[in-house]
């Protein structure tokens, strides 16, 4: 037999294979009806190649190890209290100055199983039951803290906190799956982005890999009560933020690796557009004092999941292979987990990286809160906030 024979032969036992999945080895073996979606994604010389060639990143320090297991927001009150992070097992913690203290709840439902775990991971088996706060915002009028939680949906407790309010829970008659973040307008209004109907948060590695599109971003009125649908079909909207001067916000759609501008005022209102193009997957965006956008990237775009997002029966052939569903996530990410921060201007230009491209200190970041010359970065995969000054 001749080697094209044999390459032949081997493919075709890859393929029956992977159609029969008889071990049950597979990334996507739970999900019967898992289906890849293209990504239309712009030219691979477009994707910014931009380096912190000095791993700047590394100079941060890391603060609150092990006291706190995946802070992905960071916020701070109207008078400077802070930081509030959500955690893994459902609470909404504050530091006081001298310890961390419990601040807020978003399940009815906590006991026991809730109570801390060695690991990270340990929590999403319950995290529908306990509860997972992601996205964190203090409106400055009220005190109140207005709350994302992947599960429970758009929430709001007191200055005194407690057990948060329930204020959304679905839009149009279709439920959040997967609420992620949001920002809040002069006028009281809220912005959030519900990532996917289709997958909730434990199975977040599995909205990576699909890229599915029926994710949304949405707008709540506190005055109605009414909750309005601005954008749908959406493959994995994550972090949203205003701008300084509230005009427009921006979000991240994280399967497509951009930047999103939509526009509340002018002439261009009711309207997007995309503002950037990112290097990698990104996660939340926060606005700083000059109106400049910090975007945590989770990992730099490689050849190989730009490929993959172009071609989804290729994408599903791997997934069908006998490799873990946290195996592929790694060779989705390149490897290894790294950090990687962006600063743009309001026009979407690339202002500043700061990059642990071997996350050797800073594996993984979430969130860049700027605050007081210093950058507070958050993660839902670290026990820890890293905090970097800024020059």
């Amino acid at each position: 037999m001749n080697i094209a024979g044999i390459f032949a032969g081997v493919f075709l036992l890859l393929a029956v294979y992977c159609g029969l999945d008889p071990f049950r080895h597979s990334a996507i073996v739970d999900f019967p009806d898992f289906e890849s979606v293209k990504v239309e994604m712009p030219q691979w010389s477009e994707v910014p190649k931009d380096k912190d060639t000095q791993n700047l990143l590394r100079k941060s320090e890391l603060k609150f190890l092990n006291q706190i297991q995946g802070p992905e927001s960071v916020a701070f009150d109207s008078h400077g209290r802070g930081p509030y992070t959500g955690i893994a097992d459902g609470r909404v913690v504050f530091w006081n100055g001298n310890s961390w203290s419990d601040f807020a709840y978003t399940s009815p439902n906590r006991s026991e199983i809730c109570d801390p775990k060695p690991s990270i991971l340990g929590y999403l088996k319950n995290e529908h039951i306990c509860g997972r706060p992601l996205g964190l915002r203090f409106d400055k009028r009220t005190g109140d803290l207005y709350i994302a939680d992947a599960y429970f949906g758009l929430l709001k407790v007191g200055p005194e906190g407690g057990l948060a309010t329930s204020l959304v829970t679905e839009a149009e008659g279709v439920p959040l799956k997967f609420t992620n973040d949001l920002d809040i307008d002069g006028e009281g209004n809220i912005y959030f982005t519900d990532s996917s109907a289709k997958y909730q948060r434990r199975n977040f590695m599995h909205l990576v890999f699909s890229a599915e599109d029926s994710g949304r971003v949405l707008k709540y009125d506190p005055i109605t009560k009414k909750t309005t649908v601005l954008l749908r079909n959406l493959q994995f909207p994550n972090g949203v933020s205003l701008s300084k001067d509230g005009s427009f916000f921006v979000f991240c759609e994280g399967s497509k690796g951009r930047l999103v501008k939509y526009w509340l005022k002018g002439e261009k209102a009711g309207t997007s557009e995309v503002m950037a193009i990112l290097p990698g997957f990104p996660d939340n965006v926060r606005t700083n004092e000059n109106g400049e956008f910090w975007v945590a990237i989770h990992a730099r775009r490689s050849m190989y999941t730009y490929v993959c997002a172009l071609y989804p029966k290729l994408r599903t052939f791997m997934l069908r292979l006998p490799i873990p569903a946290r195996m592929q996530y790694l060779l989705n990410i390149g490897g290894q987990l790294h950090a990687m921060v962006v600063k743009y201007s309001p026009d979407g230009k690339i202002l500043q990286i700061l990059e642990d491209a071997q996350g050797k200190v800073v594996r993984a970041v979430s969130e860049v809160e700027e605050r007081d010359g210093k950058l507070w970065m958050g993660s839902v995969l670290m026990s820890f906030i890293a905090v970097y000054e800024l020059d």
